[in-house]
């Protein structure tokens, strides 16, 4: 499910267009990140309401259940990490597996409406704590496991491409 030229190296999400999805960061202030979030989190209902929201393309590629319920993590998991750059230090993220995490899970067995209400309430809890920084919070930094640092910022420009990159997986 890789979405990166180098998984070692996030910055080219930031630097440069996706040849996949179109995202480009260059084209968006991290003070849109939560409109962009809610607009994101909009289209997913509709996705697993579909007859093959849990239809595999091929068995390596997640279903778009799926990529729901990963989406919907990310944006806890994001939300959490923000919490922590805003309330503390320059603070390291525990590591997170995301591969993992949609086994033990068991993606591909939940409910996709659960799921989209799911997610719906995750992106508008997301957005809120995005509306919510302001001025030198911007600029707070926080670590990855890897050692790779953000500030909010570069963070909210890291993080929206991926429900962005992953709707798109799903409707093209």
């Amino acid at each position: 499910m890789a979405i990166t030229p180098d998984t070692k190296d996030w910055t080219w999400v930031i630097e440069r267009p996706c040849d996949e999805c179109g995202y480009d960061a260059s084209t968006i202030e991290p003070t849109d990140v939560a409109a962009l979030v809610r607009r994101n989190a909009d289209a997913w209902p509709a996705v697993l309401e579909r007859a093959d929201a849990r239809e595999r393309p091929d068995p390596s590629t997640w279903s778009p259940l799926e990529y729901a319920a990963h989406v919907r993590d990310v944006l806890r998991l994001y939300r959490t990490r923000l919490a922590l750059m805003i309330d503390t230090d320059d603070p390291l993220y525990p590591n997170w597996d995301q591969d993992a995490t949609a086994v033990a899970e068991r993606y591909d067995e939940q409910d996709p409406a659960v799921v989209g209400e799911q997610l719906l309430s995750a992106a508008e809890e997301m957005a809120r704590a995005f509306e919510a920084v302001s001025g030198d919070d911007w600029q707070r930094p926080g670590r990855r496991s890897d050692g790779v640092s953000f500030t909010v910022a570069t963070f909210a420009l890291y993080f929206v491409h991926d429900p962005i990159h992953h709707l798109r997986d799903v409707t093209r």
